[in-house]
């Protein structure tokens, strides 16, 4: 319902403007040399006359025209320039959007002040004034500095980069965008998380080096347990085969536990944080075949459970 009232609301405002834009503008031409015209133009037309506005300004709406276009296309062509002068190392990448972010905070910076040039308003003054602002400014947007300055510390201090695994508390994720004011960190539902540079305190880069993927897997208390080992580490390089994932191992690290129906061996494997969850999955899979293929029982979890009744027929 407000939803529908907004649009309402949009939709009676943009009706009032242009019926204003319509009277200003032809006033003087529906009704010439009358009073209502000569009304119509010493006050709304003074705002709202658009064709008197495009006539007396024709050439400085070009110009702004030209400087708008002109400026978009230096945009482009800059951005084009920054991809193609970086490669796709993480690094490079994380570099080339911040400087393409840079480049388009500028591009409308120097267009805004170009249009307002044709337009006669001294721009000397306008930066000096500007200048002045700012400094205002600065005292009340100290947040807006710490995330300036705290990403280019995350970036130059290679802290992560695009396309590193990270997690921020209880966000895991991978970085998509480091801006000169946000981070935006994706998980692996696709939801993104944005957050202020200045924000990201502890994050943990899961990047840095391959991490472990782990395989658990039981047998039997009565099992062979050295022919299982042996089965296993004769198996190791098909299994590593099967698994291009994999940069190091896979490896048997022996008994994990004791639990109170099974023996459990743990199987592990080195890999890139982006494919642990794969190569643990791909790992569970290999060790099931080769468990099947060699007649290797995996026990399920046993309850005893003692009657009271029972116990009354013994005695």
């Amino acid at each position: 319902m407000n939803q529908k009232n907004e649009k309402m609301k949009l939709l009676i405002v943009s009706s009032v403007v242009f019926v204003l834009i319509l009277i200003g503008s032809l006033a003087s031409i529906l009704f010439p040399g009358t009073t209502f015209a000569l009304i119509i133009e010493n006050s709304i037309g003074k705002f709202f006359n658009i064709i008197n506005f495009i006539t007396n300004h024709y050439v400085t709406i070009l110009e702004s025209i030209t400087i708008v276009i002109f400026v978009w296309v230096l945009n482009k062509v800059l951005q084009f320039l920054i991809v193609l002068m970086t490669n796709k190392k993480n690094r490079s990448m994380t570099l080339g959007k911040l400087f393409g972010s840079i480049v388009r905070y500028l591009s409308f910076i120097i267009a805004v002040f170009l249009i307002l040039f044709a337009w006669g308003v001294q721009t000397p003054t306008l930066l000096a004034g500007a200048g002045i602002l700012g400094l205002a400014i600065s005292f009340g947007a100290q947040s807006l500095i710490e995330d300036i300055f705290a990403g280019l510390f995350i970036i130059f201090e290679k802290q992560f980069v695009v396309g590193d695994i990270i997690q921020i508390g209880s966000h895991r994720g991978i970085v998509k965008e480091i801006g000169i004011r946000i981070t935006k960190v994706e998980d692996m539902n696709g939801d993104v998380l944005i957050i202020n540079n200045s924000d990201v305190r502890g994050a943990i880069n899961t990047s840095v080096n391959p991490s472990v993927s782990m395989c658990m897997i039981s047998i039997e208390y009565g099992s062979d347990l050295k022919k299982i080992e042996k089965i296993i580490i004769e198996n190791l390089e098909s299994i590593k085969k099967n698994i291009p994932e994999i940069i190091e191992g896979p490896y048997y690290d022996g008994l994990e536990s004791l639990a109170d129906s099974s023996i459990v061996i743990r199987v592990s494997a080195k890999t890139d944080e982006l494919y642990k969850n794969k190569v643990r999955r791909a790992l569970n899979r290999e060790l099931i075949l080769i468990f099947e293929k060699n007649s290797i029982n995996i026990p399920f979890p046993q309850l005893v459970i003692h009657r009271e009744d029972e116990k009354k027929d013994h005695s």
